[in-house]
């Protein structure tokens, strides 16, 4: 079976970020899936290291904030990530330095973007899956 089977999973962001790090030191965890559940906030990375692979370390980063989930499920390596009904990259993984706070979910895209260079507001909605 080629196509994911899965609930897609909606998001709202309720803190934004404005900043970008070229050597911000983040390390992909081994695994590609993480479960989520309704109400937890964790935070949105962007990255241009689409190539990376568990283990990796991840330091070119531009972050868009924090998003609650609006529904539990699974957030997959591969995932596709839409923002306001654009589709802005697919999830590379996961980094844990802030655990069990939060995950920093890294999205893998053609530039680091930050909130303002998406037009961000609170309460813009992420989607996770297709």
């Amino acid at each position: 079976m080629s196509e994911r089977v899965k609930r897609r999973i909606d998001a709202a962001f309720v803190k934004l970020l404005y900043h970008k790090q070229e050597l911000r030191g983040m390390r992909l965890i081994e695994f590609e899936t993480r479960c989520v559940q309704k109400g937890e906030i964790h935070e949105i990375v962007t990255t241009t290291h689409k190539d990376a692979k568990s283990g990796d370390m991840i330091n070119r980063v531009g972050f868009l904030g924090f998003a609650e989930m609006l529904c539990g499920g699974v957030v997959e390596r591969g995932d596709q990530v839409e923002i306001d009904g654009e589709i802005v990259g697919f999830v590379l993984g996961f980094d844990e330095c802030h655990f069990p706070n939060h995950y920093n979910i890294l999205i893998a895209t053609e530039e680091t973007l930050a909130a303002d260079e998406l037009n961000l507001k609170v309460e813009s909605r992420i989607k996770f899956g297709r």
